[in-house]
């Protein structure tokens, strides 16, 4: 076995010594976010009759006939419902090998409802047989908890008879209209005009598209101002927004608005990113001053030897969505990815967030990361579950969206964190929201590992 030099005898210049309260994790965040509307608006009451589909109109419409409803839908507030984080068994990955090589994530683990926050008290649950579903309480939408801009997005989905449901796309948290502030891809077969596979308020399907009390499967890829929809494999929709104002970011959301709605093997594949190595040489990067690390190109990947030391790109980035691929070549080796960094020095090389790679567990558990945790943001979070082995290539996604940090190791959601520290210039002494350069580490004279495939979606700064 390689042996594993401890952090203390590590210069604190590179990794300052963190404390216990400093490792707490911190899973469920309120976060927000518009996607070209107005800030989000308080959750709804109980909704009015079924006049058309969308959970925007039944928040913006409630019962005319009960003045107390039509109050309680202006004044009631969204609560928060504590979110279950520990997987029960080992998660599965039911996404082939190349579709996470490919970049898609899974959205819905089969086990809790990490990731996702609803924005009212409807009765969204996880079923026994590894569902989410929901059938009781007012109109309202279980969002993902970051934003996305370009993606594909997949998911199964079963209504009962005469229910009403949808996927919400670009949403903000709790949408009022959906011609303006969010794109309503609808799920009702008896809907008076925009029907199943409809935008609402948008266009309809070529084609007409039913299905109760059945499974059926929902393909959408959102790039740009163009969306394209397949149901059970057959494209049904294809629109193009043309208006200036059009959504251009915002939640995923699945509606319940009326009956029994349930959801599975829901999965997203980030669209956009720009590679931010090229696979030949280093162009794009720089070795910090002071690196007592190795950085060369061997097979088409990054080759990280020594330490410490520091790798960083010359582009500098605040909102984004990072993917790459990574291995270790050794038991338990120490490394990790920084973003947001304030650029490197020989004195100070490594202020910033840092997405955690370390793959060894405790007791033979991997709900118990040794240190931190593979996809931890490390000394903030602590990885729900090492996913990752080492000596084997695997995949990693980060979101980093305002405040707010998702990751994903192999497609498996590990951290899902809200920085609710005071603003810092330093991300290590505060929340940092400005844009920064993104960084490789080398952690100690052990270290041995590569990086391949690195991406990028989101704008340089």
């Amino acid at each position: 076995m390689q042996r594993v030099i401890p952090r203390s005898s590590v210069s604190s210049l590179w990794r300052p010594a963190r404390s216990v309260a400093s490792c707490l994790l911190a899973l469920t965040a309120t976060f927000s976010v518009g996607c070209g509307g107005p800030a989000p608006a308080p959750a709804p009451g109980p909704s009015g009759p079924a006049t058309e589909s969308s959970t925007a109109t039944a928040m913006a419409q409630p019962d005319a006939s009960s003045p107390a409803a039509a109050t309680d839908a202006a004044t009631a507030k969204s609560e928060s419902k504590p979110v279950d984080t520990k997987f029960k068994s080992e998660p599965k990955i039911w996404l082939t090998a190349d579709e996470v090589r490919d970049g898609w994530v899974q959205l819905f683990d089969g086990q809790t409802l990490f990731g996702w926050k609803a924005n009212n008290d409807v009765d969204w649950h996880v079923t026994e047989d590894g569902l989410i579903e929901a059938s009781q309480g007012p109109a309202g939408l279980l969002n993902t908890t970051v934003p996305f801009q370009d993606y594909e997005f997949k998911c199964e989905y079963w209504i009962e008879k005469a229910a009403n449901s949808g996927v919400f796309l670009r949403t903000v948290e709790t949408p009022k209209d959906p011609a303006a502030d969010c794109y309503e891809l609808n799920m009702w077969d008896a809907a008076p005009e925009f029907k199943t596979a409809s935008l609402v308020k948008r266009v309809k399907p070529t084609k007409e598209v039913t299905g109760e009390e059945v499974w059926k499967t929902l393909w959408v890829k959102v790039e740009g101002p163009r969306i394209t929809a397949k149901f059970d494999g057959e494209e049904v929709l294809d629109y193009t927004d043309e208006s200036p104002t059009r959504p251009k970011t915002g939640f995923i959301g699945l509606q319940k608005n009326s009956g029994k709605v349930r959801f599975k093997n829901i999965a997203l594949k980030p669209l956009g990113a720009k590679p931010l190595f090229n696979g030949n040489d280093l162009s794009g990067w720089k070795t910090v001053d002071g690196s007592k690390s190795e950085f060369s190109v061997v097979d088409g990947a990054i080759q990280v030897k020594n330490g410490p030391g520091f790798l960083q790109s010359e582009g500098s980035w605040s909102d984004f969505v990072l993917q790459f691929e990574a291995k270790t070549n050794g038991e338990a080796l120490n490394s990790g990815v920084f973003f947001r960094l304030i650029p490197g020095t020989k004195d100070a090389p490594s202020n910033g967030y840092e997405y955690q790679v370390q793959n060894g567990f405790k007791d033979g558990d991997r709900s118990k990361p040794a240190d931190s945790g593979s996809g931890a943001i490390f000394r903030r979070t602590q990885a729900r579950w090492v996913v990752a082995n080492d000596r084997e290539w695997f995949t990693a996604t980060l979101v980093a969206h305002g405040a707010h940090f998702a990751s994903w190791i192999n497609g498996v959601q590990v951290t899902d964190w809200e920085d609710d520290r005071p603003a810092d210039p330093n991300p290590r002494k505060g929340k940092k929201l400005e844009a920064g350069p993104i960084s490789l580490q080398g952690h100690d004279p052990t270290t041995d590992l590569q990086f391949r495939n690195i991406r990028v979606a989101g704008e340089s700064k």
